[in-house]
């Protein structure tokens, strides 16, 4: 047998750099198609990079915008008006008053007049609202048919127009053609003056409040009715309560952050009642009728304000008022930290 001998080749070694033959020295490189795509994708990301991190505070910018024009700029220049003697027919001739306006508005007979006005007017308008509100949500909360119906026609009147609804109630309670009047005539009462006597007419006012929040407020109860689990209405069944009693000690105590709720914002809202009164007036004036009898504190700043033009008097007031909306804030936050804590 012949051996055959095996010639063993050797490779070359590689080029330096890979094994295409190198570039020529001060020769650049060329841009392929691969890194056009790879300076696209990066522009790409780092738009979506910003897009990401911006885009959030430009959402958001519309409401902070409207809010430093409508919110705080009001505020903060009544502030200062309020300190000053100015006239609504020179807003700009300010003169140096310190809290002169303040002594002078609580000296003031016709402010105190509105305070109890509006004092009466909240408390005859929030607890029946309130009680009705409960009383309709806990009917509701039944299965009933039409349910979807009657639930928009309790909010039917929230959506109703306050200037509407003031005309409308200003025709019921007229004191010769009015309907509630031909109504008490029929079982032998006279008639009354609902615009002119100062409990009638506070009573007429918070009429039309009852009439156009208690449906918004029936829903909320509803809604946190809703929400109360089930095994506790059947463990009350099971220990034989009856309807009643279920209502009494399951569904009041669990509804107690809601009614606190409830009883805060229509606090709030009838310190702010103005286009009521302010309709209802048989003179559509300021006054709240011919002897300030439902004049409320919200009239009471637009009148010094807007018809006696008295800005840095109105802007006076106008801090009162927001210095009583903190009082209930803090009165609010007390009562519910009780509750929780209690609960």
């Amino acid at each position: 047998m012949t051996r055959m001998a095996t010639r063993h080749v050797t490779a070359a070694p590689p080029a330096k750099g890979g094994a295409a033959p190198g570039r020529p020295p001060g020769a650049t490189k060329t841009k392929g198609p691969m890194d056009k795509d790879e300076r696209r994708r990066a522009r790409q990301s780092r738009r979506w990079q910003r897009d990401v991190r911006w885009s959030p505070y430009a959402f958001v910018s519309p409401f902070f915008l409207l809010f430093l024009a409508f919110g705080l700029f009001p505020l903060i220049y009544t502030g200062w008006a309020s300190l000053h003697q100015v006239e609504l027919t020179a807003p700009t001739e300010m003169n140096w008053a310190g809290l002169r306006n303040y002594t002078r508005i609580f000296d003031d007979d016709f402010f105190w007049n509105a305070a109890h006005n509006t004092l009466t007017i909240g408390l005859i308008s929030t607890v029946p609202q309130l009680l009705m509100a409960m009383g309709i949500a806990h009917i509701l909360n039944y299965k009933l048919r039409a349910s979807t119906f009657y639930r928009v026609v309790m909010l039917a009147p929230y959506a109703t127009s306050i200037a509407a609804a003031s005309l409308v109630f200003v025709l019921l309670f007229g004191r010769d053609y009015g309907m509630i009047n031909w109504g008490l005539d029929l079982i032998g009462i006279d008639p009354v003056d609902w615009q002119g006597d100062k409990w009638p007419s506070q009573i007429a006012v918070s009429t039309i409040i009852i009439w156009r929040w208690t449906g918004y407020n029936a829903l909320i109860y509803l809604a946190a009715m809703q929400a109360i689990p089930q095994d506790l209405y059947e463990s009350a069944a099971l220990d034989g309560a009856n309807r009643w009693q279920q209502f009494l000690h399951v569904t009041l105590p669990s509804l107690r952050p809601t009614i606190l709720f409830t009883a805060v914002v229509s606090t709030i809202g009838a310190s702010q009642v103005f286009g009521e009164p302010l309709l209802f007036d048989a003179n559509k004036g300021a006054s709240g009728g011919a002897e300030h009898q439902f004049q409320t504190l919200g009239l009471y700043l637009y009148e010094q304000g807007w018809v006696n033009q008295h800005l840095g008097r109105a802007s006076a007031i106008a801090w009162t008022m927001f210095a009583i909306l903190i009082v209930i804030g803090i009165v609010n936050y007390v009562i519910s930290r009780r509750l929780r804590a209690s609960s």
